[in-house]
């Protein structure tokens, strides 16, 4: 089922999405597989970053430092666990993803990491009407991603891990060490099928919120995701997702012109950073992440706009609206940020830039 084919879902996981290029990887693919795993590393390595796949062009799911890409993928041919770390907005969740799809074809096994989650969310739980009926069986045993990935030496995803408790990360130490899940009620183990292995993510700005013990972070390998390095490398990945995510959602808006995306970005940029692209003024940032993810999301937002409340073409109108909502998080202080940015930096920046500073300062009374 490739892109082309429209589903009555929301979100399609990438391994459906992405569907065909996957399945002309596999065609092409010559190269020697490891253990469980669908594709070669340069297949999946191919299948993330871009190339060819036999007469097919594949496209990038990830653009950024290739070098960070293959350790990410030479780690999953080990023993041992992967942690991207990053800022909001580096791709972490979008990379694990694309991982788990190009090697399994599964991206589906995912704890979501809050304050809620329990120790039963990593290991087990149970069918208490089951159990109570019949005892502990295998059949009353309600297994968790990660387990279900071992039983079938596949990958899971654990997203936000710092944002659990400290013993529920530690409940991830022994089946990181020892590749089995102790189930006492039974009386055995369940043990990790050969290409078994998970893939954490962790938030830069979630420090300090449940940080993770020397003995869990030893487990892993960590790779950093730093923030887009350029600002065309920022457009270009803005520019990718936002047609891919407005094609989903069947947007009745044109897309976003290259001025428009430019203009978004360089603001992200600027605020994110404390300075004008040039360096010669400071400028105040706002409490919030001005993410990559935000940009995409402020964008795609301004083409529901455009295409519900508009003519089908962005406004300015429409931009300024998704500024405020992703800048202005924490009322007084951000509106303050956001004016004194508007003042000091857009106002001066000339006519291509006088619509857009309009709208927003309209917006920000």
């Amino acid at each position: 089922m490739g892109m082309a084919q429209k589903q009555d879902v929301l979100r399609l996981p990438a391994e459906r999405l992405y569907a065909e290029e996957l399945e002309a990887l596999k065609e092409a693919d010559k190269e020697a597989k490891p253990a469980g795993w669908q594709l070669s590393p340069k297949s999946v390595l191919t299948f993330i970053t871009g190339g060819q796949a036999g007469a097919r062009t594949i496209a990038p799911k990830y653009i950024g430092n290739k070098r960070l890409v293959e350790m990410a993928i030479a780690t999953l041919l080990t023993d041992r666990a992967l942690l991207l770390i990053g800022e909001p907005g580096t791709a972490k969740s979008w990379l694990s993803e694309n991982l788990a799809a190009a090697i399994h074809g599964d991206s589906s096994k995912v704890i979501q990491g809050t304050a809620g989650t329990t120790e039963e969310h990593v290991r087990y739980s149970w069918n208490y009407a089951m159990l109570l009926a019949q005892g502990p069986s295998d059949q009353a045993l309600v297994r968790s991603p990660i387990f279900r990935a071992m039983e079938c030496g596949g990958i899971a995803r654990f997203e936000e891990i710092s944002r659990c408790a400290s013993e529920v990360q530690d409940a991830l130490i022994s089946i990181l060490s020892e590749k089995t899940i102790a189930i006492p009620e039974l009386n055995r183990e369940a043990a990790a099928e050969r290409g078994f292995s998970i893939i954490a993510t962790a938030n830069t700005r979630d420090r300090g919120v449940n940080e993770m013990s020397a003995a869990l972070k030893r487990r892993f390998n960590i790779v950093v995701l730093p923030a887009p390095s350029s600002l065309e490398t920022e457009i270009d990945i803005v520019r990718r997702r936002v047609s891919e995510i407005s094609s989903n959602y069947e947007l009745r808006a044109a897309q976003p012109d290259d001025d428009t995306i430019t203009k978004v970005v360089t603001i992200f940029r600027e605020l994110r950073s404390g300075t004008t692209l040039e360096g010669k003024e400071k400028v105040k940032p706002p409490t919030g992440v001005i993410s990559t993810a935000e940009a995409i999301s402020l964008l795609t937002g301004s083409m529901a706009l455009a295409g519900s409340f508009g003519d089908g073409k962005i406004s300015d109108e429409d931009v300024a609206a998704g500024l405020q909502g992703a800048i202005v998080k924490d009322e007084e202080k951000d509106r303050l940020a956001w004016k004194e940015y508007l003042e000091n930096v857009m106002k001066k920046r000339g006519a291509s830039w006088r619509s857009l500073y309009g709208a927003c300062s309209e917006m920000n009374r």
